[in-house]
C-alpha cells in the first residue's frame, strides 16, 4: 500500500506470518531490519535464511530481500518492504573472521558485536566488568568496515560501545535502545554515548519495548516523543530513526531463548531480575505495525518540523544505508 512518508524501522523481531506481512504493508513501511539471530551460530543462521527465503517467495507481494538503499526506494515505489538482516550477536561467524564477508554476501547488514554478555569481540551491558573491545573484535570491526557490515552496539556496555565508536572508520548503529536521561534500564545509552555516536554520524533507533520505557506499558505517546525530541538536542536531528524492538506474537518462549539462548541452565531474564518471564504488553499507541503513523502525529504534536518528522521516521535511516551497506570506496 503506497503511503506519503517514508517509515523505516531499524529493528523488529515478530512471528513472522502473513498476517503480521499485511500489517506491515498497512503501516506503509518501506524497509524493517528484522533479526535473524540470536545465538545461532553460522549453519543455524543459514537455515533461518533458508526460511526467509520460502517468505519471500510466499509473499512476494509483500517483502523482498533488502541489500542496498535503492531497495528502499523500490519498495516504496512498489507498496511493499524491504527486509534487510541483521545479528544480535556475533555467533554467526563463530572465531573465523572470514564469515563477515561470507554474511554480507548472504545479505546481513548489521551485526551486534555482543548480545547482554561477553563475547569474543566486547562487553554485553549485563557483565559487571567492561573490559572493552578485544584483540578479535578490532579486527572484525576493520573487516565489517571494509564488506559494509555494519557495527551495532545496542546491548553492549559502556566502554565497548565507547570505543567501538572511536575504532570504527565508519559510523556505527545502535538500533534500539532509548537514552538514559529518560528511563534507566541496563541497555539503554548515557549522554556521553549519544554525543560520541552523533558527533562520529552514527545512529540511533528508538525502542517500544516496554522494558526500555518511561513507565514500561504505560508509556505514554507524548512522553516517547519529546524524549525523542530532546535526545536531537544532545545529539543532532540527523543521527536519530526508528528501531521498535517489535516483538509480536511471540511466545513465551522465544524471550526465554533471548536471554538464555545455549550459555546458560539457569533462567535469566534480564533487567536484574529471575520473574520477568514474557513479552511485556505494548503501549496502546504502538500494538503493531499499523501504528506507525501514531508516532509521525505524536512527533508533530511535540512540535517537531514536517522536514524533521520525516528525519525521524525514514530519511535519516534512508541516508545511513546509502553509505554503509556497501563496500568502502564503492
Amino acid at each position: 500500500m503506497a503511503h506519503p512518508s517514508l517509515y523505516v524501522d531499524a529493528l523488529q523481531y515478530n512471528n513472522w506470518s502473513e498476517e503480521v506481512f499485511k500489517q506491515i504493508n498497512a503501516g506503509g513501511l518501506s524497509a524493517i531490519h528484522v533479526t535473524i539471530c540470536y545465538h545461532e551460530d553460522f549453519q543455524e543462521m543459514v537455515q533461518n535464511v533458508i526460511d526467509w527465503n520460502r517468505r519471500f517467495e510466499d509473499y512476494d507481494d509483500l517483502i523482498f530481500l533488502g541489500k542496498t538503499a535503492d531497495d528502499v526506494r523500490t519498495a516504496k515505489a512498489q507498496g511493499r518492504t524491504a527486509i534487510f538482516f541483521g545479528y544480535q550477536n556475533c555467533s554467526p561467524i563463530e572465531d573465523n573472521i572470514g564469515l563477515v564477508e561470507i554474511c554480507h554476501q548472504l545479505g546481513a547488514r548489521f551485526m551486534q558485536l555482543t548480545y547482554n554478555n561477553q563475547s569474543l569481540l566486547g562487553t554485553g551491558c549485563y557483565e559487571a566488568n567492561d573490559p572493552g573491545i578485544t584483540r578479535m573484535g578490532k579486527q572484525v570491526i576493520k573487516e565489517m568496515n571494509r564488506v559494509g557490515l555494519v557495527v551495532d552496539m545496542s546491548h553492549s556496555a559502556e566502554r565497548s560501545t565507547m570505543e567501538a565508536i572511536e575504532i570504527s572508520e565508519r559510523p556505527i548503529a545502535i538500533t534500539h535502545a532509548n537514552p538514559v536521561f529518560w528511563h534507566a534500564a541496563l541497555r539503554n545509552k548515557s549522554n556521553e554515548v549519544l554525543k560520541a555516536l552523533g558527533e562520529s554520524g552514527g545512529m540511533l533507533g528508538f525502542s517500544m519495548y516496554p522494558h526500555h520505557l518511561k513507565g514500561k506499558s504505560d508509556c505514554t505517546l507524548e512522553s516517547f516523543c519529546t524524549m525523542i525530541a530532546d535526545t536531537a538536542d544532545v545529539m543532532g536531528i540527523e543521527n536519530i530513526g526508528i528501531g521498535s524492538d517489535l516483538c509480536q506474537n511471540q511466545p513465551d518462549s522465544v524471550v526465554e531463548w533471548m536471554r538464555n539462548g545455549t550459555w546458560t541452565r539457569d533462567r535469566d531474564f534480564g533487567e536484574g531480575t529471575a520473574s520477568a518471564a514474557g513479552f511485556p504488553a505494548q503501549p496502546d499507541w504502538f500494538k503493531d505495525n499499523r501504528d506507525f503513523s501514531n508516532l509521525e502525529s505524536g512527533l508533530r504534536s511535540v512540535g517537531m518540523s514536517e522536514k524533521d518528522v520525516a528525519a525521524v521516521m525514514g530519511e535519516n535511516w534512508l541516508r545511513f544505508f546509502e553509505s554503509s551497506f556497501g563496500p568502502v570506496n564503492a
